[in-house]
């Protein structure tokens, strides 16, 4: 036996077939890592820079968008009317409890919403007063 039916008889094809897809494969991530070699160069050329940013990205304080908590003025109205009558500056959890008895919905979210939108800011006592810049 010999010629093609020596490759036949010992899997032949589907090695060479093995074989083609490796390379070609091999080849294709080659290409795909030269493509986007000038990338990888230029961020360790500016490694430095990018360590700059990622500082200064940490610094900064991140204020959340009043406007992601559907009717946060409306809350925070009702919570106003409850803070009165604890008066201010007032403890988180008196304001917790109060919004439980008067059955408020999700009182934990909502007072957790209020500070998140910084409309509740603490004092250097452990008490919350509401912020007046916030409008």
């Amino acid at each position: 036996m010999n010629g093609l039916e020596a490759i036949a008889y010992y899997n032949g094809w589907a090695i060479s077939v093995v074989g083609i897809s490796i390379v070609f494969t091999g080849l294709t991530m080659l290409s795909i890592i030269i493509s986007q070699l000038h990338k990888m160069l230029d961020f360790w050329d500016n490694r430095h820079d990018f360590r700059e940013r990622i500082k200064n990205a940490r610094k900064e304080e991140i204020i959340a968008d009043i406007s992601l908590y559907p009717d946060i003025k409306g809350t925070a109205r009702q919570f106003k009317l409850l803070t009165e009558r604890l008066g201010e500056p007032f403890p988180l959890p008196e304001l917790l409890e109060l919004s439980e008895k008067c059955h408020l919905a999700h009182p934990h979210r909502t007072i957790n919403a209020l500070l998140q939108a910084k409309l509740l800011v603490p004092d250097d006592k452990g008490y919350y007063l509401w912020n007046q810049k916030v409008k």
